[in-house]
């Protein structure tokens, strides 16, 4: 492993799934601490972080649109009220071990998190806190995928950490079909042409406009958010 990290600013992409843990719906305390404690470890070593969470352990707007016959902007209203919950689990996570956050949201709510305004966010970082982006981008119809590729745009992030289930991006479902390959290194082009799930259309074209990679690996396996920022080849880099 490198002795010092690769990356300066990092966005680091949860899904509501991540914090699941054991549980089928809702947050897991345990894999919220478990998660905190990785984020410090990777904070203390000089990386300026910031995460975007979505919400799909709570309330997944597209789905739940179709489930419930909800008018889609309601529904993906909805979806963004879940991810702020998911925002304050995670602040309280990394509080309760020291680490300085700031919740910043695209809708306001005064009572429990910043509005989001850039020269805020970017003056957060200099400052050594961990901003936790919550709500989306604040409309409906767009993605917490989205939402990470507009913020870490905006706050000149030197890579999007994408972490998911599965160890990188591959040519099917791996769960589904044995024969599906991994790749090691992607072209934003060829993710949009072959239809491969990292993230949806809007971000990759977003991130592949600005020159911004994106990493997916598989955060499960403890340790890997540290092997990623300090170089290690693990999972799909997207360039």
């Amino acid at each position: 492993m490198n002795k010092a990290p690769v990356y300066k600013r990092v966005l680091l992409k949860l899904s509501g799934e991540a914090l699941l843990g054991r549980h089928e719906h809702g947050i897991d305390a345990e894999m919220c601490a478990s998660l905190a404690s990785e984020i410090k470890e990777i904070h203390e070593a000089g990386v300026e972080m910031a995460l975007v969470v979505g919400g799909g352990n709570i309330f997944r707007g597209q789905v739940e649109s179709k489930r419930f016959g909800l008018d889609r902007s309601v529904a993906d209203y909805m979806g963004m009220l879940a991810t702020v919950m998911n925002g304050l689990a995670l602040q309280n996570a990394l509080e309760q071990i020291g680490v300085q956050t700031r919740v910043m949201t695209a809708i306001q709510m005064h009572a429990i998190a910043e509005p989001y305004i850039l020269r805020r966010a970017i003056r957060h970082l200099e400052k050594r806190r961990v901003i936790i982006f919550v709500a989306g981008t604040g409309n409906p119809y767009f993605t917490t995928d989205t939402a990470a590729a507009l913020r870490a745009t905006e706050i000149g992030c030197d890579v999007i950490m994408k972490a998911t289930k599965v160890d990188g991006v591959y040519s099917a479902d791996p769960v589904k079909n044995k024969d599906a390959k991994k790749f090691k290194n992607l072209k934003f082009i060829d993710v949009l042409k072959k239809d491969l799930k990292v993230m949806d259309a809007t971000a990759i074209s977003m991130c592949m406009d600005n020159s911004l990679p994106i990493i997916v690996f598989n955060l499960l396996q403890k340790g890997n958010i540290k092997k990623a920022i300090y170089g290690e080849e693990i999972g799909t880099i997207v360039r």
